[in-house]
């Protein structure tokens, strides 16, 4: 789909000033803005789901698009599911998505757990397919494209369209209300409903108060590479109509919480880590190092073979909704879907957020519709909010197990005895005899117990590597491949740099206030002398500081520094910075 494709003419066609952060931009008297119906912010699949709800709908519809194309910014683990129990599905508002831009369908789940070479493997189908209609892996460049193609024709028979490389930069108000956005590239433009499906990083949630960055524990970081593997049916010894997803944690990582995950594409893998940030952060841990802890292990070597090429690296931030998701997701005309709203699941062996965006998008659509035809259209973020309740969305997002069990089960005190505990002689031996009655293998394929697992190191890190040395055997094999250097994986990716618009700023160079950044980021590395962050010692007058350096260029714009390091975080203009060919 071509960049910049104008919707009817109905667009501004001459950039407006940049509009400096910290600001609030408002309407002048005399000032007359181009006006839509709707403006949806991000095509991903929860802003597709939003516009074509809306164009279904009679709605006139104006989409902006930040990458050069829809998905070259976005970057996903891999699966999207159909839920049984949801009001929307993917493939209800685009029939032939699935045949159109799905990799292949998962139809098997496993669980490794890892203690050195020592490996005790779970098959938990019975939880992924728990209600699951369908799931399918897919990436998101070829996957957000297709949905543009199809939400831009939807659109412009509305009267409206889709713009790409247009940065949104914040939010337009009158007298303190919220009645549009302001870009980069156009003028700013109003709108009755807003629609924000900007991701994890949306600047227009936090324009609006409704989201901040000032807690670690709150987010994880996602690291991911796409690996070439044309013959995947052979070596996982399926067929082109089945798929496989793997999960890994134990000891592999260390102590940081987390885990790897594998799955099979149409002729690649997705393998990547996610870990809680809080973690890496304490840890010191380098992400790329811990991606290739997983790469190297001589478990995926039976897969890779020995056979190793990357075809892009990738990273971004994943909110965590048990801490995150927004009860109330809106503020006047301004409703958030998906990441932008904290929409995103991660709940032990259930990873699911994509589905949850497309979900929250058409709901947020439908109360729209209902409450204009109702005479109030002002009403629609309290209508979206309800809808999100009653149709059991948010008791997914923020499960009350969840809340109860983390009081107790998260203190210090409380999670360092049931550690000790775990790996105490009594704790294995009841371990060894759960897994004779096959209950290990119940209580990870249970959905009731993976929706309350705590945040603690005990089921990422203690309990799997416990598991591992009790009732693993160990792998067989080697795996002699070598992942590329940070540097050659930096080199690989495509930059369009935004020369003279940095979009990150440092506060504050000191060590202590942003040298957390330089570990947690995942294109910089200590002792690295390319990617984002660096530290120096600088010398004056006798005397030495360490300090923290910048340079946004190789940046993936993950945000992991705006929450770890005393920054100010922006997204580059429109069509700047990296671009994803693979997502």
């Amino acid at each position: 789909m071509a960049a910049n494709t104008d919707p009817e003419e109905k667009t501004a066609d001459a950039p407006a000033e940049a509009i400096d952060r910290g600001e609030v931009a408002s309407v002048a008297d005399g000032d007359d803005y181009e006006h839509y119906e709707a403006v949806v912010v991000g095509c991903g699949p929860g802003g597709a789901a939003a516009a074509a709800t809306l164009a279904r709908n009679g709605v006139e519809t104006l989409v902006l698009e930040r990458g050069v194309d829809a998905g070259s910014k976005n970057v996903s683990g891999g699966l999207l599911y159909a839920e049984e129990s949801a009001p929307y599905t993917i493939d209800d508002l685009f029939p032939e998505f699935r045949e159109a831009t799905a990799e292949r369908p998962i139809t098997d789940y496993y669980l490794h757990n890892v203690a050195g070479n020592r490996v005790k493997t779970f098959d938990i189908t019975d939880l992924h397919e728990h209600d699951t209609e369908w799931s399918d892996a897919v990436l998101r460049r070829r996957m957000d494209s297709w949905l543009a193609e199809r939400v831009h024709e939807m659109t412009r028979e509305t009267g409206g369209g889709l713009l790409t490389e247009v940065r949104v930069n914040g939010l337009l108000r009158d007298g303190g209300e919220i009645v549009g956005v302001t870009c980069d590239e156009l003028d700013p433009i109003t709108a009755d409903l807003i629609v924000a499906a900007d991701g994890v990083n949306s600047e227009l949630a936090r324009d609006a108060g409704l989201m901040d960055w000032e807690r670690p524990e709150e987010w994880f970081q996602g690291v991911k590479a796409v690996v070439d593997l044309p013959d995947v049916d052979d070596r996982f010894d399926i067929s082109e109509d089945e798929g496989e997803a793997h999960l890994f944690s134990g000891d592999l990582f260390s102590d940081v919480r987390g885990g790897g995950f594998l799955y099979t594409n149409e002729e690649s893998l997705s393998i990547g880590t996610v870990f809680h940030l809080d973690s890496l952060v304490a840890e010191e841990a380098e992400p790329h190092e811990l991606l290739d802890a997983l790469l190297t292990h001589p478990l995926l070597g039976e897969w890779l073979d020995g056979e190793y090429h990357e075809r892009e690296y990738s990273a971004k931030l994943v909110p965590d909704s048990k801490k995150v998701a927004l009860r109330e997701p809106h503020a006047g005309r301004l409703v958030l879907v998906g990441d932008a709203g904290g929409q995103m699941q991660a709940q032990g062996p259930i990873i699911k957020g994509m589905n949850h965006a497309v979900t929250a998008g058409a709901l947020a659509a439908e109360a729209f519709v209902e409450a204009r035809s109702r005479g109030d259209s002002t009403l629609a973020g309290e209508r979206y909010a309800k809808r999100l309740r009653d149709e059991g969305v948010m008791a997914k997002l923020r499960p009350r197990r969840y809340e109860a069990a983390s009081v107790l089960g998260e203190r210090s005190p409380v999670a360092n005895l049931t550690d000790r505990v775990v790996d105490s002689r009594a704790g294995r031996t009841v371990l060894r005899a759960l897994s004779r009655a096959n209950g290990l293998e119940r209580l990870y394929g249970s959905p009731y117990l993976s929706m309350m697992v705590p945040d603690t190191a005990t089921p990422y890190v203690t309990l799997p590597a416990v598991i591992a040395e009790e009732l693993g055997e160990p792998v067989e094999g080697e795996n002699d491949i070598e992942p590329p250097s940070l540097a050659d994986r930096i080199g690989e990716l495509t930059y369009d740099t935004d020369v003279g618009n940095p979009h990150i700023e440092l506060l504050d160079s000191s060590v202590e206030a942003s040298g957390a950044a330089v570990t947690a980021c995942p294109v910089s590395a200590r002792d690295f002398g390319g990617g984002c962050y660096r530290e120096e010692v600088v010398k004056t007058n006798g005397d030495e500081e360490r300090l923290v350096s910048l340079d946004t260029q190789p940046c993936v714009e993950c945000g992991t520094c705006a929450i770890v390091a005393d920054t100010r975080w922006e997204h580059p203009r429109g069509g700047k910075g990296v671009e994803f060919r693979e997502g």
